[in-house]
């Protein structure tokens, strides 16, 4: 079969990669294109476009780039024409991949939604849509399935696609070695993988090296941005090691992390953590504004309480960061650590979640 798959981000490119692998044991004629990036690439997907012509993170950033979102939808929508998928495998990626949905059923292909986008965080009402235009549905948070029951969606629940990714990776035993890290503890900065991200958080976290002088803060970088966006780090003496995060999660003691995926591959990873987020002041302004959730980190939320400590805009400052990143390092450390296990044994699945997706994908296909 044909599968066209959509994904617009880091992440989501990680994900699609090992769920082309699954979908690739069960179909020995698979065929893979669409929009992603190097690791779909390397799975044996064609790409038509590259994930960081796309990264806009924040309502005001989507407003600048309106017409080019635009010319990527309509070069998108054409290549799904041209390539005449059996389905088309929505990754994340709510803003750019519902309205690919809504062109998808008006042609009559077949939509899968693979990961499902954050609804339940605001405009909830998307739900009624994400029904109307999506054949299926796979979820990767346990919370999900309750939520879109709420409005007569039934899904599948399929255990998270994190686990695959961490199960698969084996540490580079050179890894210290090879970067010339020497043995003091490491403090790993994650500073996102959007430009934005970077720009409003990263100058935090690596003011933290000038109270911490027992510990190295490394930085863990993406090359596919821009190298002066570290500028900050370089200057402060840090070592900024690029596209291998989860080798230094694998040592690191402590981690100051950017919202998103990050968080969870951190817990996953057994990194105390605390987490940041800051924007510019219309797009957070409009968050407060429709967001109805009380977390922002995928860790708290899937845990449905506080385990790790949030600094969202003006709560972040260098003194409320010192003083929670001491907290992680001493008091709070083995509360945490308790805290993450409770947490995997709450969401692990027996088998990985780009196989159990593979499976039901390949299951629903072959129903017709």
């Amino acid at each position: 079969m044909k599968y066209y798959l959509i994904a617009g981000e880091k992440s989501g490119d990680l994900h699609g990669a090992n769920l082309i692998r699954a979908l690739q044991k069960r179909d020995a004629n698979a065929s893979f294109r669409g929009f992603g990036g190097e690791e779909m690439q390397q799975a044996g997907a064609i790409l038509s476009k590259h994930y960081k012509e796309m990264a806009f993170m924040g309502f005001t950033a989507v407003l600048l780039n309106l017409n080019k979102i635009r010319k990527y939808l309509k070069e998108c929508q054409k290549d799904i024409l041209d390539y005449q998928p059996d389905v088309v495998i929505l990754i994340d990626y709510a803003g750019f991949n519902l309205r690919i949905a809504e062109f998808a059923k008006k042609q009559g292909f077949k939509t899968f939604y693979y990961i499902s986008p954050k609804v339940w965080a605001w405009n909830t009402k998307r739900a009624w849509k994400i029904k109307r235009l999506v054949d299926r549905m796979f979820c990767i948070m346990p919370f999900e399935k309750d939520f879109y029951k709420k409005y007569d969606y039934e899904v599948d629940y399929i255990g998270n696609p994190i686990f695959d990714a961490i199960q698969n990776f084996q540490p580079n035993p050179h890894f210290l070695e090879k970067n010339q890290i020497d043995n003091k503890p490491i403090i790993a900065i994650l500073a996102g993988s959007r430009k934005n991200e970077i720009k409003y958080l990263l100058p935090y976290m690596v003011s933290m090296a000038k109270y911490f002088p027992d510990y190295q803060f490394i930085v863990a970088g993406v090359s596919h941005l821009d190298k002066a966006l570290y500028q900050i780090a370089y200057q402060a003496g840090l070592k900024i090691i690029f596209d291998q995060t989860y080798n230094l999660l694998s040592v690191a003691k402590a981690a100051l992390v950017t919202s998103g995926t990050a968080t969870l591959e951190t817990a996953l990873f057994n990194v105390p953590q605390v987490v940041c987020y800051k924007g510019d002041f219309f797009s957070m302004l409009i968050a407060w504004m429709v967001v109805k959730v009380k977390y922002i980190s995928l860790v708290n939320l899937a845990a449905g309480r506080e385990i790790v400590k949030e600094l969202v805009q003006y709560d972040i400052t260098e003194s409320s960061l010192k003083q929670e990143l001491t907290k992680i390092l001493g008091e709070n450390r083995q509360q945490i650590l308790q805290d993450y296990q409770a947490l995997r044994q709450k969401i692990q699945t027996e088998a990985s979640a780009s196989e159990v997706a593979a499976k039901l994908m390949w299951q629903y296909l072959n129903e017709g």
